[in-house]
C-alpha cells in the first residue's frame, strides 16, 4: 500500500453556500456528442443545475469560463440527477431531474459557434411529472426487459415505489413494513429492485411481482385478495446485514453474474444475485460514499470508498491497494472518460478520471499515481569558514533578539490607530418608544438611542460591531457587519436601548466591541464603552421614612444639594427638599437618598438591598464629576459602619435555592419523558397488532403523562427566568458589597479589579457552572495565597474540578473569612515583586498593637507575611458562618455612633 495526495488534474468551486449529497453527481456525455466524452453534471439543493466539460491546458488548472457548458437555476432544489433513453421514440440521451415533488426529463443540446468557446448549449423541458408524495431518490434501467429505453422508479419518504413508463405513469407500490426510504438500485440482470429497509434488512423485490401486486391507492386488503397469492407485495430474498446503508450499486462481471455491494456505516458488503455474501469488509474510518467498478484482474471487483477523514481508499476486493489524500470530504465520487486538452488531437481522452464532490460545492477532477521531480539540487561549493565572522554574527542576532524580548512580543510604537470607535448616547428619551417586546407592567417605558461611530484609516475586511448590555436591558439590534471598509470612511449606526424585565439591572455600561481584519490578513478587536442615563431606568418618586436597609456614606467634604447632583429627579422643587431625594425604579422598587445638614455623610435607604447599589454608584461618580469640575482633586469617600454581609448572604440562598429547584425539575421532567416515550411505544404496539387487544386505559395514562410534561416544562421555564432574575439582584448586591469593602479598607483600583474578577467571574449563570463554585474557588485561592496566615496554608492546592455544593455555608465561611483578614491588614495583590512594608495601628480591647503589612504574592511560593489570627476567625471553625457578622461591627477603628440627628428630621 502506499499513501499519497491525490494529483488535482482540475477543480472548481460551485456557488456560494450551496448544498449537495450523493445523487446531485452524474457523468454521461447528456449532449450526445457521440465522442464519448463524458461530461460532468451537477445539481445543488439551491436548484442549480450545472454542466461541465473540462479541457486545462495543463494539470492543476482551475475553471475556466468555456468549461462551463450550462448553468441554469430550476428553482426547486435537486436532489438527483440521472441520464438515460428517458423519450420515448428515440435512443437520444436525456437527463432526468428529480425535485422533491416533481420530475422533470430535459433534452441538452449545443449550437455550434464560429470559435471554441463560442458553443452555445440550452435545455429543452421534454415532459415532467408531478408527484403526490414527496419524493426521497430514484433509479432507471431497462424494467422488464424492454429494449432501447429507460424507465424511472422513484421511491417517496414514505416507502412508496412509483414507476414512470417515459411520458406516462405506470403504477405504484408501497413496500411492506417501510418507515423511512433507504438507497434504491435495479438490477437489470435479475429485473429486481434492491434496496435496505428500516429494519436493517437488505430486501429484493421483482419487478414482475411489483407489477400485479395490489396497487398503492388500493391498500386495504379484502378476503379475495388475501387468497389470491398474485396480488400481494412479496419480497424475493432479504438479509439482515446490521446497520443502515448509505448507498447501493450493481456491478456486473458479465451477462450470467452480477453482484450487489452495499456501504454500510461501518462494513460494506458484496452480495450474489440470491442475496448470499460473497465478502464483506469492516472499514477502520466513517463511510462517505463508494464506487465499485470492474477490475483488470479476471473476477474481482475494485471499489473506491471516500470517508470523513478525506481519504479515498481502493480495494480490490477485501484488499487495500491504494490509499490517497482528498482535500475535502467527498459526498459523491464518479469515475469518467474526459478530455485531455485543447492542444491534443481530437480523440486523446483521459480515462479512469475520478470526480468528487463534497457537500460544499468542491468539485474536483483528480488521478491517482505521483508526478516526477525534475528539481536536482546544486552542488555545494566547498570553502573554508571563517569562525571570527561566524562569532560576529552570532552576536550581533543574539543581541537583536534580546532588543526584541525587552520590548515585548508586540512592541509598543506610537502611531495613528487603524480603527476608532466612539459612542454617543442621546441626551433625550426617543420621540417614539422602541421597547415594543417590554413585560414590565407600566404602559410607558421608555428608550433612549445610542450611535457608534466607525472611522477606519486603513481599507479594512469583514468589520463586525457587537453591543452588549447587561440583562434586562435590551437592545433593538446587537449585532452589525461591514464586508469592506474603505480608507478614510466613516460609518455610523444607531440602535436603542430599553428595559424588557421589571427588575433593576446590576449595571448601566455597555460594551461595543469591532472584530475586523487588517489588509495584511491580522485579526484585530476594539472596544469602547458607554454609559446609559440613570432615568431609563428610575423615575423620580416620593421619599420614603422607613426602610429595612440603610447605608451611610462618608465623605472629606461638605454635602453638595442633591438637586444640582440629581437634576430632574427632585418631584417636589422646593429650597427645604434639598437634601432629600426619592427614586423609583420602572419594576417598582424605592429607594431614598438623604444628604446630612450638619455632617459630611449620605444616607441611603430602600426596601430592597440590593437596589441600593446603582444610587450609591451613581451618587460616588457624580460627587467625583462635581468636585473634579470645581478643581477639588482630593475628595474622597469611607464607609464606616458594619458590613451587610448577613443581606448579602440571604440573596446568595435564594440564589442557590432556584440553582437546586431547577435541577429537581429537570430530572422530574426527564423521567415524564421517559414515561411519556414508553406508553407511546406500547401504544404502538397495540396498534400494530393484526388482533387488537384493549388499551387497558393506557389512552388516560399517556394524556395524563403528556400534561404532567407540560406543566413541568412550563414550571423549568418559570425557574429559569426566575433564576436570572436572581443572578441579576446577586450581581447587583456582589457589586455593592465590593464597594463597600473598597471605601471601608480604602483599596486601590487594582485591589478592587482583583475583588471584582473573583465575585464576578461569570457574564451568565448555568447548570453546569454556577456563580457559587466558582466565586468559593476563587476566594479560597485569595485566602490561601495573598491573604493566607501561614506557608502551610499557602502550599495546599486546590481542586481544578468545580462541582456544584451541597449548601453555601463553605462559601460564606469563606467570605466572612476574607473580610476578616482585610480587616486585619490583609491586602489583595497578583505581583510578584514584594512592596515596602507598612505598619498600621489596629485598636484592640482595650490595648494597641501594630502589624506589618506585606502585599503577597500568589502561589506557593509567596512571601505574604502571616497574618495574627482574630477571636472571630476561631469561633468561625465552631460557628455556623451566617452568625459572625449578625450581632456586632466588623473590627471598626472606634466604637459605635448614635445615629446621626440630622437624618432624623429630614423625612419629618
Amino acid at each position: 500500500m502506499s499513501l499519497f495526495k491525490a494529483r488535482d488534474w482540475w477543480s472548481t468551486l460551485l456557488g456560494e453556500k450551496e448544498e449537495f449529497d450523493q445523487g446531485c453527481l452524474c457523468l454521461a456525455d447528456v449532449d450526445n456528442s457521440g465522442s464519448g466524452q463524458d461530461k460532468i453534471i451537477v445539481g445543488s439543493f439551491m436548484g442549480y443545475l450545472r454542466i461541465f466539460n473540462p479541457h486545462p491546458v495543463k494539470t492543476g488548472d482551475g475553471a475556466q469560463a468555456e468549461d462551463l457548458l450550462l448553468e441554469v437555476h430550476l428553482r426547486d432544489p435537486i436532489l438527483q440527477v440521472e441520464v438515460g433513453k428517458f423519450v420515448s421514440g428515440t435512443e437520444l440521451l436525456h437527463l432526468a431531474v428529480l425535485h422533491s415533488r416533481k420530475l422533470c426529463v430535459y433534452f441538452v443540446s449545443g449550437t455550434l459557434g464560429n470559435v471554441e468557446h463560442g458553443n452555445q448549449y440550452q435545455i429543452r423541458l421534454m415532459y415532467e411529472h408531478h408527484l403526490q408524495r414527496t419524493a426521497c431518490n430514484m433509479t432507471c434501467g431497462p424494467f422488464g426487459g424492454v429494449k432501447g429505453r429507460d424507465l424511472i422508479c422513484i421511491q417517496s419518504m414514505d416507502g412508496m415505489l412509483m414507476v414512470f413508463e417515459q411520458e406516462s405513469y405506470a403504477f405504484g407500490r408501497f413496500l411492506p413494513g417501510s418507515l423511512l426510504p433507504g438507497p434504491l438500485a435495479y438490477s437489470s440482470r435479475t429485473d429486481s429492485f434492491i434496496t435496505v429497509s428500516s429494519c436493517r434488512q437488505v430486501e429484493s423485490y421483482k419487478y414482475q411481482v411489483l407489477v400485479f401486486a395490489t396497487d398503492a391507492d388500493k391498500r386495504e386488503e379484502t378476503e379475495q385478495q388475501k387468497l389470491g397469492s398474485g396480488k400481494r407485495l412479496v419480497v424475493d430474498w432479504t438479509l439482515n446485514i446490521g446497520e443502515q446503508a448509505l448507498d447501493i450499486c450493481i456491478v456486473s462481471f458479465n451477462q450470467s453474474t452480477s453482484s450487489v455491494f452495499v456501504l454500510g456505516e461501518r462494513n460494506f458488503f458484496c452480495l450474489k444475485d440470491n442475496g448470499q455474501i460473497r465478502f464483506m469488509k469492516k472499514l477502520d474510518c466513517s463511510p462517505s460514499c463508494f464506487l465499485p467498478y470492474c477490475s483488470v484482474s479476471e473476477g474481482t471487483i475494485n471499489t473506491l470508498i471516500g470517508n470523513h477523514n478525506s481519504m479515498l481508499h481502493i480495494y480490490q476486493d477485501v484488499t487495500l491497494k491504494w490509499a490517497t489524500q482528498l482535500p475535502h470530504i467527498p459526498v459523491a465520487v464518479k469515475v469518467g472518460s474526459l478530455h485531455y486538452s485543447s492542444s491534443y488531437p481530437k480523440g486523446s481522452d483521459l480515462k479512469g478520471v475520478i470526480v468528487t464532490l463534497s457537500d460544499d460545492g468542491h468539485l474536483q477532477c483528480s488521478y491517482l499515481g505521483t508526478d516526477p521531480s525534475l528539481f536536482q539540487a546544486p552542488k555545494v561549493e566547498s570553502r573554508e569558514l571563517n569562525y571570527k565572522e561566524l562569532d560576529a554574527e552570532l552576536k550581533e542576532l543574539q543581541k537583536i533578539i534580546k532588543d526584541v524580548k525587552s520590548q515585548g512580543v508586540w512592541p509598543m510604537t506610537e502611531r495613528e490607530d487603524d480603527l476608532r470607535v466612539f459612542a454617543t448616547v442621546s441626551p433625550n428619551f426617543d420621540s417614539v418608544s422602541q421597547a415594543t417586546d417590554a413585560d414590565i407592567g407600566t404602559d410607558l417605558v421608555p428608550s433612549i438611542t445610542v450611535k457608534v461611530v466607525l472611522q477606519s484609516r486603513l481599507a479594512l475586511q469583514k468589520v463586525k460591531l457587537s453591543v452588549y448590555v447587561q440583562p434586562p436591558l435590551a437592545l433593538t439590534c446587537d449585532h452589525f457587519s461591514f464586508d469592506f471598509m474603505a480608507p478614510e470612511t466613516t460609518r455610523e449606526v444607531a440602535f436603542s436601548v430599553y428595559l424588557k424585565r421589571s427588575y433593576t439591572p446590576s449595571e448601566l455600561e455597555g460594551n461595543a466591541v469591532v472584530s475586523y481584519f487588517k489588509p495584511t490578513g491580522i485579526p484585530r478587536v476594539i472596544q469602547c464603552k458607554f454609559r446609559l442615563p440613570l432615568k431609563l431606568i428610575c423615575l423620580p418618586g416620593q421619599p420614603s421614612k422607613s426602610a429595612s436597609h440603610k447605608l451611610t456614606i462618608d465623605t472629606n467634604k461638605s454635602p453638595v444639594s442633591l438637586l444640582s447632583l440629581f437634576p430632574g429627579f427632585s418631584s417636589q422643587p422646593d429650597d427645604d427638599q434639598v437634601n432629600v431625594m426619592g427614586f423609583c425604579f420602572l419594576g417598582g422598587s424605592r429607594v431614598t437618598l438623604l444628604a446630612s445638614k450638619t455632617s459630611q455623610r449620605y444616607r441611603i435607604q430602600s426596601e430592597q438591598f440590593e437596589d441600593l447599589w446603582l444610587i450609591i454608584n451613581e451618587l460616588i461618580l457624580r460627587l467625583h464629576e462635581y468636585f473634579e469640575k470645581q478643581g477639588i482633586k482630593d475628595f474622597s469617600c469611607s464607609f464606616s459602619g458594619s458590613m451587610p454581609l448577613q443581606e448579602y448572604f440571604e440573596l446568595i440562598d435564594h440564589h442557590f435555592e432556584l440553582r437546586i429547584n431547577g435541577e429537581k425539575l429537570e430530572e422530574l421532567l426527564s423521567e415524564r419523558a421517559v414515561q411519556f416515550r414508553a406508553i407511546q411505544r406500547r401504544l404502538l404496539t397495540r396498534f400494530k397488532d393484526k388482533t387488537p387487544a384493549p388499551l387497558q386505559h393506557l389512552d388516560t395514562l399517556l394524556d395524563g403523562t403528556y400534561k404532567q410534561v407540560i406543566a413541568l416544562a412550563e414550571a423549568v421555564e418559570e425557574n429559569q427566568a426566575n433564576l436570572f432574575q436572581a443572578f441579576a439582584r446577586l450581581k447587583s448586591a456582589t457589586h455593592l458589597v465590593i464597594l463597600l469593602i473598597g471605601l471601608w479598607q480604602k483599596l486601590s483600583a487594582d485591589q478592587v479589579a482583583i475583588l471584582e474578577a473573583a465575585f464576578l467571574p461569570l457574564q451568565e449563570d448555568a447548570q453546569e457552572l454556577g456563580w457559587e463554585e466558582t466565586v468559593d474557588a476563587a476566594v479560597s485561592h485569595l485566602l490561601k495565597t495573598c491573604l493566607s496566615k501561614s506557608s502551610k496554608e499557602r502550599a495546599l492546592n486546590l481542586s481544578s474540578h468545580l462541582d456544584m455544593p451541597k449548601d453555601t455555608s463553605r462559601l460564606k465561611k469563606h467570605i466572612t473569612l476574607l473580610c476578616d483578614r482585610l480587616a486585619k491588614g490583609g491586602r489583595l495583590c497578583l505581583s510578584a515583586d514584594s512592596a515596602a512594608p507598612q505598619t498600621i495601628i489596629m485598636p484592640g480591647p482595650g490595648r494597641t498593637r501594630a502589624l506589618p503589612l506585606t502585599s503577597g504574592r500568589l502561589g506557593p511560593a509567596g512571601g505574604c507575611t502571616p497574618i495574627p489570627e482574630s477571636d472571630l476567625e476561631e469561633r468561625s471553625a465552631e460557628q455556623d458562618s451566617t452568625e459572625p457578622f449578625t450581632n456586632h461591627r466588623l473590627l471598626m477603628a472606634e466604637p459605635p455612633t448614635p445615629e446621626d440627628s440630622a437624618f432624623q428630621g429630614l423625612l419629618e
